[in-house]
Protein backbone atom coordinates (compact mmCIF):
# COMPACT_ATOMS: atom_id res chain seq x y z
CA UNK A 1 0.00 0.00 0.00
CA UNK A 2 2.79 2.30 0.00
CA UNK A 3 4.50 1.95 -2.83
CA UNK A 4 0.60 1.54 -4.54
CA UNK A 5 -1.93 3.09 -2.34
CA UNK A 6 -5.50 1.46 -2.10
CA UNK A 7 -5.51 -2.00 -2.40
CA UNK A 8 -8.65 -4.59 -3.11
CA UNK A 9 -8.50 -8.01 -1.08
CA UNK A 10 -7.78 -10.31 -4.17
CA UNK A 11 -4.57 -7.76 -4.68
CA UNK A 12 -3.25 -8.12 -0.90
CA UNK A 13 -3.97 -11.88 -1.29
CA UNK A 14 -1.80 -12.33 -4.21
CA UNK A 15 1.18 -10.50 -2.83
CA UNK A 16 0.82 -11.69 0.66
CA UNK A 17 0.71 -15.65 -1.00
CA UNK A 18 3.47 -14.49 -2.93
CA UNK A 19 5.14 -13.81 0.60
CA UNK A 20 4.27 -17.18 2.03
CA UNK A 21 1.65 -15.78 4.26
CA UNK A 22 -0.90 -18.10 4.84
CA UNK A 23 -4.51 -16.19 3.23
CA UNK A 24 -6.19 -19.48 2.64
CA UNK A 25 -9.63 -19.07 3.96
CA UNK A 26 -10.30 -16.41 6.25
CA UNK A 27 -6.78 -15.99 6.40
CA UNK A 28 -6.64 -12.62 4.64
CA UNK A 29 -9.56 -11.35 6.64
CA UNK A 30 -7.47 -12.21 10.31
CA UNK A 31 -4.62 -10.51 8.41
CA UNK A 32 -6.80 -7.49 7.97
CA UNK A 33 -8.28 -7.02 11.05
CA UNK A 34 -5.07 -7.52 13.10
CA UNK A 35 -3.87 -4.22 10.73
CA UNK A 36 -6.67 -2.82 11.53
CA UNK A 37 -6.85 -3.02 14.97
CA UNK A 38 -2.92 -1.81 15.06
CA UNK A 39 -4.06 1.21 13.32
CA UNK A 40 -2.10 0.49 10.03
CA UNK A 41 -5.08 0.24 7.80
CA UNK A 42 -8.10 1.24 7.10
CA UNK A 43 -10.93 0.82 4.41
CA UNK A 44 -10.85 3.75 1.72
CA UNK A 45 -12.18 3.96 -2.02
CA UNK A 46 -13.91 1.49 -3.57
CA UNK A 47 -12.76 0.31 -6.53
CA UNK A 48 -14.87 -0.67 -9.33
CA UNK A 49 -17.08 -3.51 -7.16
CA UNK A 50 -14.65 -4.20 -4.65
CA UNK A 51 -14.15 -2.96 -1.50
CA UNK A 52 -10.37 -1.16 -1.38
CA UNK A 53 -7.81 -0.81 1.77
CA UNK A 54 -5.59 1.85 2.33
CA UNK A 55 -2.91 2.67 5.10
CA UNK A 56 -3.99 4.71 7.55
CA UNK A 57 -1.18 7.82 7.66
CA UNK A 58 -2.16 8.38 3.80
CA UNK A 59 -6.03 8.18 4.32
CA UNK A 60 -5.82 9.77 7.86
CA UNK A 61 -3.05 11.75 8.61
CA UNK A 62 -0.39 10.95 11.33
CA UNK A 63 -2.10 10.92 14.82
CA UNK A 64 -1.05 12.03 17.74
CA UNK A 65 1.25 9.86 19.78
CA UNK A 66 -0.32 9.69 23.09
CA UNK A 67 1.81 7.76 25.40
CA UNK A 68 -0.23 9.14 29.41
CA UNK A 69 -2.61 6.20 29.92
CA UNK A 70 -4.98 8.48 31.30
CA UNK A 71 -4.66 10.82 28.61
CA UNK A 72 -5.57 8.17 26.18
CA UNK A 73 -8.58 7.77 28.08
CA UNK A 74 -9.52 11.28 28.13
CA UNK A 75 -9.25 11.14 24.10
CA UNK A 76 -10.83 8.25 24.04
CA UNK A 77 -13.83 9.14 25.66
CA UNK A 78 -13.93 12.82 24.25
CA UNK A 79 -13.92 11.44 20.42
CA UNK A 80 -16.20 8.79 21.56
CA UNK A 81 -18.95 11.28 22.90
CA UNK A 82 -18.21 13.34 19.97
CA UNK A 83 -19.62 10.67 17.44
CA UNK A 84 -21.86 9.03 19.70
CA UNK A 85 -23.21 10.97 22.76
CA UNK A 86 -25.67 11.25 24.50
CA UNK A 87 -23.40 7.94 26.02
CA UNK A 88 -22.31 6.45 29.61
CA UNK A 89 -19.67 4.78 30.98
CA UNK A 90 -21.18 1.19 30.06
CA UNK A 91 -21.64 2.42 26.35
CA UNK A 92 -18.28 3.63 25.98
CA UNK A 93 -16.45 0.44 27.60
CA UNK A 94 -18.56 -1.99 25.44
CA UNK A 95 -17.56 0.39 22.19
CA UNK A 96 -14.21 0.20 22.64
CA UNK A 97 -12.87 -2.85 24.81
CA UNK A 98 -11.88 -1.79 27.99
CA UNK A 99 -13.11 -2.09 31.54
CA UNK A 100 -15.53 -0.34 32.92
CA UNK A 101 -13.40 1.52 35.40
CA UNK A 102 -10.87 2.88 32.99
CA UNK A 103 -14.23 3.82 30.84
CA UNK A 104 -15.23 5.80 33.95
CA UNK A 105 -11.46 7.24 34.66
CA UNK A 106 -11.85 8.85 30.78
CA UNK A 107 -15.47 10.57 31.30
CA UNK A 108 -14.16 11.71 34.62
CA UNK A 109 -11.24 13.27 33.20
CA UNK A 110 -12.96 15.71 30.83
CA UNK A 111 -16.13 15.95 33.34
CA UNK A 112 -15.98 19.80 33.18
CA UNK A 113 -16.82 19.95 29.17
CA UNK A 114 -19.45 17.89 29.80
CA UNK A 115 -23.04 18.08 30.46
CA UNK A 116 -25.81 15.69 31.78
CA UNK A 117 -28.60 14.49 29.83
CA UNK A 118 -31.47 12.37 30.89
CA UNK A 119 -31.51 8.85 32.04
CA UNK A 120 -27.58 9.19 33.18
CA UNK A 121 -26.34 9.76 30.18
CA UNK A 122 -23.77 12.81 29.19
CA UNK A 123 -22.80 14.43 26.27
CA UNK A 124 -20.10 17.26 25.03
CA UNK A 125 -21.11 20.64 26.51
CA UNK A 126 -22.46 22.43 23.55
CA UNK A 127 -21.53 19.93 21.08
CA UNK A 128 -23.99 20.99 17.64
CA UNK A 129 -26.75 18.88 17.07
CA UNK A 130 -28.09 19.34 13.32
CA UNK A 131 -31.88 20.99 12.95
CA UNK A 132 -34.43 20.41 11.17
CA UNK A 133 -36.10 16.80 9.67
CA UNK A 134 -33.87 13.71 9.36
CA UNK A 135 -34.85 11.96 6.50
CA UNK A 136 -35.45 8.27 6.13
CA UNK A 137 -32.44 6.37 5.66
CA UNK A 138 -31.65 3.02 4.69
CA UNK A 139 -28.87 1.88 6.39
CA UNK A 140 -26.37 -1.50 5.45
CA UNK A 141 -25.58 -3.98 7.21
CA UNK A 142 -23.43 -3.43 10.54
CA UNK A 143 -24.41 -0.15 10.17
CA UNK A 144 -22.28 1.91 13.23
CA UNK A 145 -25.13 3.05 14.54
CA UNK A 146 -26.43 -0.13 16.53
CA UNK A 147 -22.64 -0.84 17.90
CA UNK A 148 -21.42 -0.38 20.92
CA UNK A 149 -24.61 0.56 23.10
CA UNK A 150 -25.55 -1.62 26.04
CA UNK A 151 -29.13 -1.08 24.72
CA UNK A 152 -30.35 -0.81 21.30
CA UNK A 153 -33.85 -0.30 22.18
CA UNK A 154 -34.05 3.41 21.28
CA UNK A 155 -33.69 2.40 17.80
CA UNK A 156 -34.49 -0.75 17.94
CA UNK A 157 -37.75 -1.10 19.91
CA UNK A 158 -39.02 -4.62 20.24
CA UNK A 159 -37.53 -5.82 16.44
CA UNK A 160 -34.80 -7.23 17.69
CA UNK A 161 -34.03 -9.51 14.69
CA UNK A 162 -32.35 -7.00 13.04
CA UNK A 163 -29.27 -8.33 15.09
CA UNK A 164 -29.11 -12.05 14.35
CA UNK A 165 -28.41 -14.72 17.18
CA UNK A 166 -24.65 -15.52 15.91
CA UNK A 167 -23.89 -11.53 15.45
CA UNK A 168 -25.23 -10.76 11.95
CA UNK A 169 -26.59 -6.69 11.64
CA UNK A 170 -28.93 -6.78 8.53
CA UNK A 171 -29.74 -3.61 6.59
CA UNK A 172 -32.70 -1.73 8.11
CA UNK A 173 -34.57 1.63 7.05
CA UNK A 174 -34.20 4.53 9.61
CA UNK A 175 -37.42 6.98 10.27
CA UNK A 176 -37.01 9.78 13.00
CA UNK A 177 -34.49 7.59 14.54
CA UNK A 178 -36.50 4.41 14.50
CA UNK A 179 -35.88 1.49 12.95
CA UNK A 180 -39.14 0.50 10.96
CA UNK A 181 -37.98 -2.17 8.04
CA UNK A 182 -35.46 -4.50 7.06
CA UNK A 183 -34.59 -4.44 3.41
CA UNK A 184 -32.35 -6.51 1.04
CA UNK A 185 -31.67 -5.93 -2.77
CA UNK A 186 -32.61 -9.32 -4.47
CA UNK A 187 -32.33 -9.50 -8.59
CA UNK A 188 -30.94 -5.79 -7.69
CA UNK A 189 -33.93 -3.86 -6.94
CA UNK A 190 -34.62 -2.68 -3.03
CA UNK A 191 -36.88 -4.47 -1.39
CA UNK A 192 -38.98 -3.82 1.81
CA UNK A 193 -39.89 -5.85 4.83
CA UNK A 194 -41.73 -3.74 7.40
CA UNK A 195 -42.44 -4.10 10.79
CA UNK A 196 -46.09 -2.35 10.74
CA UNK A 197 -47.69 0.14 8.64
CA UNK A 198 -45.14 2.83 7.11
CA UNK A 199 -47.53 6.20 6.34
CA UNK A 200 -47.68 7.50 2.56
CA UNK A 201 -45.47 9.88 2.31
CA UNK A 202 -42.27 8.10 4.22
CA UNK A 203 -42.60 5.37 1.89
CA UNK A 204 -42.21 8.10 -1.12
CA UNK A 205 -39.20 9.11 0.94
CA UNK A 206 -38.12 5.06 1.40
CA UNK A 207 -38.24 4.81 -2.33
CA UNK A 208 -36.55 7.82 -3.58
CA UNK A 209 -33.80 6.96 -1.39
CA UNK A 210 -33.92 2.95 -2.12
CA UNK A 211 -33.66 4.46 -6.34
CA UNK A 212 -30.72 6.28 -4.94
CA UNK A 213 -29.09 2.83 -3.53
CA UNK A 214 -29.14 1.24 -6.98
CA UNK A 215 -27.76 3.57 -8.68
CA UNK A 216 -25.23 3.77 -6.77
CA UNK A 217 -24.48 0.62 -6.41
CA UNK A 218 -24.94 -0.26 -9.72
CA UNK A 219 -22.28 2.06 -11.24
CA UNK A 220 -19.90 0.80 -8.59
Amino acid sequence: MAANGPMTRAQLREILASADVPVAGQGLVYVLVLSAMRGLTVRGPVIGTDQAFVLVRDWLGDPPKVTVHDTALSELARRFLAGHGPADERDLAKWAGITLGDARRGIRAISTDLEERPGGLVDLAGRSIPDGRHHPKLLGAFDPLLHGWVDREPVLGCNETIVTRNGIFRPFALVGGRAVATWGMPRGRVTLEPFGRIAAPVLADLDREARDVERFLSAH
